[in-house]
């Protein structure tokens, strides 16, 4: 008879919630909330509306540890209008970034889940973004690796998808998507011929985790489970020192993003750009594995 295999609970990063991410990313008791639920700071510009608010504002900061290291983290709740970021959502993640400028921890783990800006609130929302952007690569400038994690229901999306890029690194799960703009918000400007926001399939081949690791727009592919997560960004983050770009790295990478514009032009679906990647059979590229999919990718031509 054979023995019984140990019973493993998966928690599927995608399904659950910010803070059940959080609790299963770090190590076990060693998260610390900055402002919890009794120091409340609910948005007054969705009061003002009529619009349910949130104790926390869609998103939760604090500290805790990761396979021992100290690291500040910032967790965005798709569930309350789809993570957008607003005033006071965007001062949350501000002021943890200028913490980490002067504390000095180990990494800032930033779980992102967002469609973008709160229109609700609107120039406010924008300037909330764009303090975000600063202060990311302020961070950065200090010496301390801001990781953005992306696998949530909402993805990463507008202002925050220019957030996530800003990153020091990306790492994705399959289900995980990222974009500047939307499905919804291209069918919407250009029509459903340009782009069937309906079409999940194609919705994935092209802001999806697989495809963004395969162009090179994310470090890692991690399943979709808060444990593979947490040792992915472990993984990153053993030995890493942060790198400061330089103006000849930018110009370098700025170069780099215009030829690839130039070689996709006029590609309208992931299976094309995987084709002209060097992928012998894009059609498979959907339903390999993640580690199938690493070792398909060393084997592409640089």
């Amino acid at each position: 008879m054979n023995a019984r295999q140990p019973f493993t609970l998966r928690r599927s990063w995608f399904e659950a919630t910010a803070r059940a991410r959080l609790q299963a990313l770090l190590d076990p008791a060693s998260f610390r909330e900055f402002l919890p639920p009794e120091t409340s700071e609910p948005s007054p510009h969705l009061a003002v509306l009529d619009i349910p608010g949130a104790f926390d504002d869609g998103v939760i900061i604090g500290a805790g540890r990761l396979d021992g290291r100290e690291v500040l983290v910032i967790a965005q709740e798709g569930q309350f209008m789809g993570g957008a970021v607003g005033e006071i959502h965007g001062a949350k993640i501000v002021g943890l970034l200028k913490r980490a400028q002067r504390d000095k921890p180990a990494a800032v783990l930033f779980l992102a889940d967002s469609g973008g800006v709160r229109l609700h609130e609107a120039n406010a929302g924008l300037i909330a973004i764009s303090e975000i952007m600063r202060a990311v690569l302020d961070t950065r400038a200090a010496g301390v690796p801001v990781l953005a994690l992306v696998g949530g229901s909402c993805g990463a999306f507008g202002g925050m998808g220019i957030v996530t890029r800003l990153c020091s690194a990306v790492i994705m799960s399959e289900e995980g998507r990222l974009a500047l703009s939307g499905p919804e918000v291209i069918e919407t400007v250009a029509g459903v011929e340009e782009f069937d926001s309906k079409d999940r399939a194609l919705v994935w081949r092209v802001t999806g985790g697989k495809h963004r690791y395969l162009t090179g727009d994310c470090a890692a592919l991690a399943e979709d489970e808060a444990a593979d997560f947490s040792r992915v960004a472990a993984q990153l983050l053993a030995g890493w020192q942060e790198d400061v770009p330089s103006l000849a790295a930018l110009r370098a990478e700025q170069a780099r993003l215009s030829t690839r514009r130039t070689r996709f032009a006029g590609l309208r679906d992931g299976l094309d750009v995987w084709a002209a990647l060097g992928v012998a059979e894009p059609g498979q590229v959907p339903l390999m594995d993640r580690d199938s999919l690493v070792d398909l990718k060393k084997g592409l031509p640089q």
